[in-house]
């Protein structure tokens, strides 16, 4: 397993402590709760009493899913090399994080249920075993972790996305001014 400071090296800044941990989740295991993603929040969304810790893990799932595009880069989740990797690794933690806290005394069957179903589905896939350089160390939730934009221009995939999305913004502008030209006229 990679260690702590080797993921220390890919992190932004310094560490900041005061939040709650979050511990990591293999990149085997990214993808199968990437899969229940929607399935782990409407448990949640149906939780009546919540706590700090929940309200916490949930909070930071949500900003860290948007800071990372709502997963809508190509390779986010399957990509090491994806510049989106690292902070889909600290969203998805955390709805990992989330649901074992749903089910820790045992009273949530539709989180303990899920949770038994995710866990079927880590075994069938062979989730634990595929690692990557994001999947040593934690997160905390007082610490949002940013896409590595730089890097986009490294990664294809990425790039093209982004590309795209500038050339029809590129195409609309200009289609827009034409529209505006000839009403003028």
């Amino acid at each position: 397993m990679v260690s702590v400071p080797s993921a220390r090296a890919h992190s932004l800044g310094a560490q900041n402590h005061s939040g709650l941990p979050v511990p990591n989740l293999t990149h085997g295991q990214m993808a199968v709760i990437a899969d229940h993603r929607s399935a782990i929040l409407a448990v949640a969304s149906r939780q009546s009493i919540t706590d700090e810790t929940f309200r916490r893990l949930l909070n930071y799932a949500n900003i860290q899913y948007s800071y990372c595009l709502w997963g809508i880069v190509p390779g986010s989740v399957e990509d090491e090399n994806s510049p989106f990797n690292h902070c889909s690794h600290a969203y998805l933690a955390a709805l990992k994080a989330l649901l074992l806290h749903l089910t820790e005394d045992g009273n949530n069957q539709a989180a303990v249920t899920l949770a038994g179903a995710i866990e079927l589905d880590m075994l069938r896939r062979n989730a634990s075993l595929a690692l990557c350089v994001h999947s040593g160390g934690s997160f905390n939730t007082a610490e949002v972790v940013p896409p590595a934009w730089a890097d986009v221009f490294t990664h294809p995939p990425s790039l093209v996305l982004f590309g795209g999305v500038l050339l029809a913004s590129s195409c609309a502008g200009a289609a827009m001014l034409r529209l505006g030209r000839s009403r003028k006229n």
